[in-house]
């Protein structure tokens, strides 16, 4: 199972996108400032946009699922119980998942924006699809939801995940980083080999590193434990 981008050319309103690269299984982070292209590529990657040249390959896919940056954008039932079953999924589970059970008959518009994300990565997630594509999935939420969604990610027993974030504070454990800089895709590799060039790395990993630690993974607990060990 595997995306693959080949030497993609993508244009729009002076804007212009370039890469190639594949997608293999596991958990993927495409990392870049506001504007770099991510929420572009998350569009090629999901068949929403066309390429101008070049191609998007899925093999052995079958279920494609892009959640939005913004959740407003997805809503298409007038009450919280009946958006989760507009997801084909038992509205109990992903109400009971979201922590929203006495939301049900509300207006989903009635959510807070956080709420409401809560609710769309709970259906997402559940939904389990062979593709998941997060758009920015950490805005909005607090911390304690962003390490939620983060255990959720991670609990992901298969398939390609491909988180499109400039999180700088709560991640996940990810198998590969990539980077978008000016519409260009960069791929820094496996990790852990990969979070020495990672240029947008958070400053939590820029400190370990510069004392000589070697963090295994990406998150906050991975930088502090690599400190540890070189301490000990």
């Amino acid at each position: 199972m595997r995306v693959e981008l080949g030497e993609v050319v993508f244009g729009r309103d002076g804007f212009c996108l370039r890469g190639s690269g594949t997608f293999g299984e596991g958990i993927h982070l495409v990392s870049g400032p506001v504007g770099s292209g991510k929420s572009t590529l998350a569009l090629l990657l999901a068949g929403l946009l066309t390429p101008d040249r070049g191609t998007v390959r899925r093999q052995d896919v079958k279920s494609v699922l892009l959640l939005l940056q913004f959740p407003e954008h997805q809503v298409t039932a007038p009450t919280v119980a009946r958006e989760a079953a507009s997801w084909g999924i038992a509205p109990d589970e992903v109400l009971a998942l979201a922590e929203l059970e006495e939301r049900a008959d509300d207006d989903p518009f009635h959510l807070s924006r956080g709420e409401l994300k809560r609710l769309t990565l709970a259906c997402a997630f559940i939904k389990c699809p062979d593709l998941l594509l997060l758009d920015e999935p950490f805005s909005s939420l607090d911390c304690e939801t962003k390490r939620w969604v983060c255990g959720m990610i991670e609990e992901r027993g298969s398939g390609t995940t491909i988180i499109f974030s400039h999180e700088q504070s709560v991640l996940p454990r990810v198998d590969a980083i990539w980077e978008m800089e000016d519409g260009a895709l960069i791929g820094r590799g496996s990790v852990p080999g990969a979070i020495s060039s990672w240029r947008h790395a958070p400053a939590y990993l820029t400190y370990a590193l510069e004392r000589g630690a070697q963090p295994e993974n990406i998150r906050l607990s991975d930088a502090r434990e690599a400190l540890c060990r070189i301490r000990d």
